[in-house]
């Protein structure tokens, strides 16, 4: 089981707050506590807890028109909405998991966040000794950046009470809304493989289909709207992603390095999502592919 908080909370996410500061002096209006362009919901995807099973809680994130939030990793600027649990004793969260990233802009800047209204999860696993008809309150501390006209940092406790049982019905709207998560996570395929090298401040990404499950943009038109998501911040999101169509399907694509990496020295991975509302296969399948081909310099 992995942390109870986002696993890039730390390395780059020293970053992240510095270049916040650096770039909020006069923009950002505090928060400490106020939903300001944002309203937020601790939920659970089933009525009940029955002892030992682990269930799927999410935090569900409303935006004002014009707000926005950020990725678990958001770029060169913005903060990442996380969530510090404090559960009972003998209880387990996983990772807080977001989605698929958006573009989005940060005072013209382009970042990695959320414009849609979207559901972050994390799995809860219960001890199996809890007993029948009791009721257990589950809280953390959500963290979060929002943006709009203004930036807002804020922090709120959440919870959420829910009975034990020993079998528990599915909470139709919340499943819905969690299921339809789950289908835009970022996903790896072999049905493509990959390439990186580095010189200078720019990255060569090359990417040729590997199976006949792959599926091709079909204009360059078409390749130019692929957008690159950084990992770990060594590709800067805010500089201009160039991605040229080759006759076989394979796309290069030049990328430039972030002035600033919090990292102890240079990845040897290049560590990217690459988002294709066409999809990667075919039938239009998997939106967002995960890879992380060895950079070679």
């Amino acid at each position: 089981m992995k942390s109870d908080e986002c696993k890039m909370s730390n390395g780059p996410g020293h970053l992240w707050v510095l270049l916040v500061v650096l770039f909020s002096s006069f923009v950002i209006r505090h928060s400490a506590s106020a939903q300001q362009g944002l309203k937020l919901q601790l939920v659970s995807e089933q009525s009940a807890i029955v002892p030992g099973q682990p269930f799927t809680v999410g935090l569900w994130l409303e935006h004002d028109r014009g707000s926005h939030t950020y990725w678990r990793f958001p770029g060169i600027v913005g903060v990442p909405t996380q969530m510090k649990w404090n559960l009972p004793r003998g209880w387990k969260a996983g990772e807080l998991i977001h989605p698929e990233p958006e573009r989005t802009l940060m005072f013209q800047i382009k970042a990695q966040g959320f414009d849609r209204d979207v559901m972050l999860r994390a799995e809860i696993t219960p001890p199996a000794n809890l007993k029948m008809g009791e009721s257990i309150t589950l809280s953390g501390l959500a963290s979060w950046m929002c943006c709009g006209n203004t930036c807002h940092p804020g922090s709120m406790e959440l919870s959420l009470t829910l009975p034990v049982v020993a079998t528990a019905e599915v909470n139709a709207k919340w499943h819905k809304l969690l299921d339809a998560e789950r289908t835009r996570t970022e996903q790896t395929s072999d049905a493509w493989t990959a390439s990186a090298s580095e010189k200078g401040d720019a990255i060569t990404l090359v990417l040729k289909p590997a199976t006949a499950g792959a599926r091709v943009s079909k204009s360059q038109r078409e390749a130019e709207r692929i957008i690159v998501f950084t990992e770990d911040g060594w590709v800067d999101s805010d500089k201009p992603q160039t991605i040229l169509r080759d006759a076989d399907g394979s796309l290069t694509i030049t990328l430039i390095k972030a002035d600033a990496y919090m990292g102890n020295k240079p990845p040897k991975t290049l560590r990217v999502i690459l988002r294709n509302d066409e999809g990667w296969l075919q039938g239009g399948g998997l939106r967002c592919l995960q890879i992380a081909p060895r950079i070679v310099r």
